[in-house]
């Protein structure tokens, strides 16, 4: 139905308590940050910001985030899902606090909206408070700023980036242009929070619009 949300499964997670170095060189990690630990899941979007999260709490940053090709519900093997992040840490501690933190934030609820009743047509439209060095990279802010975390299908997503670029006080900071690897458009707007809320808001709109009337006369 239209406003429900859809839960994030998580397939794994998985410790290196001291990787070897040859991993630690292509993954770019600095040896000091040979402890990883490696989650995958069958959302990407969710999961980047859980990954973000999770640098807010711990000692720790995201040597690898990736999305798998063409979705969760084309994925290849069981527990390859539709995305793998790695976090990397000084210590085994400090990455297993990290990744309960991103696991929490998962688990809390943070998900894709459907706006049709089918739930044929989903969106992402969350509001960042405060980026951690993960986002704020992404987005080449700095640490703290507020984000709209906003993403969509290939048409939704365009049409209701334009929405929240004219809704709100903000500036786009990265553009996610169709298709993605899981076949999406979206972006990432930098602004104060209410403006990212507002933005947030508008995307949301835009998106429901569309799925009631996806052919404009």
């Amino acid at each position: 139905m239209r406003g429900d949300k859809i839960p994030v499964s998580i397939l794994s997670v998985q410790y290196i308590p001291n990787a070897d170095p040859a991993l630690l060189k292509k993954l770019r990690v600095a040896r000091a940050y040979s402890s990883l630990g490696i989650i995958t899941t069958d959302c990407d979007d969710v999961s980047y910001c859980a990954l973000d999260e999770a640098t807010k709490k711990a000692d720790v940053r995201v040597a690898y985030a990736r999305s798998m090709y063409a979705g969760a519900g084309n994925a290849s093997t069981k527990l390859a899902g539709e995305f793998i992040g790695i976090l990397a840490g000084v210590n085994p501690e400090e990455v297993r606090s990290g990744m309960e933190a991103a696991i929490a934030y998962i688990e809390d609820g943070v998900a894709f909206n459907s706006a049709n009743d089918d739930d044929s047509i989903v969106y992402f439209a969350q509001t960042i408070s405060s980026a951690g060095s993960y986002l704020a990279k992404q987005a080449t802010v700095d640490q703290g700023t507020a984000l709209a975390y906003l993403i969509a299908p290939p048409c939704e997503g365009v049409r209701a980036l334009d929405d929240a670029l004219k809704a709100a006080d903000v500036t786009l900071k990265s553009f996610y242009g169709p298709p993605t690897e899981t076949n999406f458009a979206g972006g990432l707007l930098a602004g104060d929070q209410a403006a990212c809320k507002a933005a947030c808001d508008a995307f949301a709109d835009a998106v429901c619009r569309i799925a009631d009337n996806p052919r404009e006369a």
